[in-house]
Parts: structure tokens; sequence; C-alpha cells
């Protein structure tokens, strides 16, 4: 069944994988970005393709980018929350701002565009709305992602519950998490990291901002194969409530389970022992 994709950050890294697979496919794609005659110059023209700007942090842009969705293509199938910023560094040395520019873009606007797209899904009492997360959303025990993972891990939390909100209406919701694949993220124009300011960490510093500098281009995953796979997943009835995406995902998400099991396991009996005592 041909149906209408509505992808954000569209113009750049994966969005561009999304919405050539998508449009490969057979379906019509709103494209929206923050700079259309780049994203023009890079996406082409086609009868199916909606090339929209879109700030994922204004509401009004949705909003609007949603109207001009509708008008044109009369429904809204799929939405595809993509678009990401990553600010990197020690959270004290992240500035308030900083942080507040991480969450506005990767968990305040994914809800800014839910929000204006789900009065269409519900009209139509079918949509899919699948958010892109990642490794870090599960499981972000390591140096430098505070920031990025406190938005990743409050996307994963509204995601969940939206699910069960939103499921008596025929809409489905699937939080994707990939590993590292070889994006944009960690280019210069997408990542921001935080000026040093605590001698404390000066040790640690180089070496970890060193190695964040050194993936980018040289991660395993293929953006290519992860649009193909989406395609998959909306193609499905029901579709996933979760996507694992990559195989280091999967390393890194069961290494989670067994710390969970094994925290549980430590304190079961202290964990088990504080309900209310029963009555006499």
């Amino acid at each position: 069944m041909k149906k209408t994709w509505f992808i954000t950050g569209a113009g750049r890294g994966m969005g561009v994988d999304f919405t050539r697979a998508a449009l490969s496919a057979g379906h019509a794609v709103v494209a929206t970005v923050r700079d259309v005659d780049r994203a023009a110059d890079t996406l082409g023209r086609a009868d199916d393709l909606l090339i929209v700007k879109l700030d994922v942090t204004s509401p009004a842009d949705a909003a609007a980018a949603v109207h001009a969705a509708v008008d044109r293509f009369g429904r809204i199938d799929v939405l595809v929350n993509n678009a990401a910023n990553f600010y990197a560094g020690y959270f004290e040395e992240l500035t308030p701002e900083q942080v507040e520019r991480q969450l506005m873009t990767t968990l305040i606007g994914p809800m800014n565009v839910t929000r204006a797209v789900l009065p269409v899904m519900r009209r139509q009492r079918f949509g899919h709305i699948i958010s892109i997360s990642s490794s870090a959303g599960l499981a972000a025990g390591f140096d430098f992602v505070s920031a990025y993972a406190a938005s990743k891990f409050g996307l994963e939390g509204w995601m969940e519950s939206l699910h069960a909100e939103v499921a008596p209406f025929g809409i489905s919701a699937t939080i994707v998490n990939p590993g590292f694949f070889r994006t944009e993220l960690l280019t210069q124009q997408s990542t921001n990291y935080a000026a040093p300011s605590v001698a404390d960490y000066d040790e640690r510093r180089g070496p970890v901002l060193e190695y964040w500098k050194s993936q980018n281009g040289r991660q395993s995953g293929d953006p290519a194969k992860l649009a193909q796979a989406l395609l998959t997943i909306a193609g499905q009835e029901p579709p996933p409530r979760r996507f694992i995406a990559g195989a280091d995902a999967i390393a890194t998400t069961e290494q989670k389970i067994a710390d969970l099991q094994a925290q549980i396991a430590a304190y079961r009996e202290l964990s088990s022992s504080l309900d209310f005592d029963a009555a006499e």
C-alpha cells in the first residue's frame, strides 16, 4: 500500500537515506528540513516528494509543515522523528544553554512534530510513529554523552507511554535504537563540544575527545540498510514497539539487560522488603 511518509531531518545524514528509500519503494514523502534549497539539491525533485521547511523546536513550524503535507497528499501514514543534534562533553562543563538546546531538538522537537501529526492520524484511525533513539537511550554508562543520553532516555519514556495512549486509534509507535551508523551526527555541523572549564577532567578529556572525533566516518553501520529496515518494519502488522538496529546495538542492549538482572539479584531481598507489614 502506498503511504505518505513525513520525515524530519530529511536533508542530511540518515534522513536522506530514509527519504530516498521510501521514494524508491513507491511511497510519497514529506521531507522536512531546515534548509530547503540545500535539500532540493540533495534530494532532487519528484512528483511524490514535498520538501518543507521545519525547525522541530518550533510548534508553529510543525503545524505549518503538517498542514502543507495534508494539503499536498491528503494524509500522513508514517512519521519518522529523525532530526537530532549532539552536545558532547562532561556534564559539569556543558552550559545550561547547551543542555537546553540538546533537549529542545532531540526530545521536545519530536514531541512538537508528533503533537501536530496526531490529529491527522486519529482522523484516519491509522498511523505509525517511528522515533530514532540511540544505544545511548538504553545504556549510556560512558563519558561525554550525559546531555544526549538524557534526551534519548526521555524520548524513550515518552514513546512508551505514547504507545499506550494512541494504540486504541489504530496508531503504532516504534522506538529505533541504532548503534554506530556512518551519518553526519559526529561532523562539525551536528556535534558541539563543551568548552574545557573544570581542571579535574583535564587528564581524561583529551583521549575521550579524540575518540569521538576519530569515529566520524568510521562507524560500521550502513544508513542505507537501516532505511531498508525501516521500510520492512513499517510494512509489518503490527510493527515492533522497539527495533534494535545494528549488531553493536544488540551487544550494548544485551549487556544492559545483564547489568539490570545482576542489580535485581544483588538487592532482591532488600527491594522485596519494602511493603507495609501485614496487619495482625
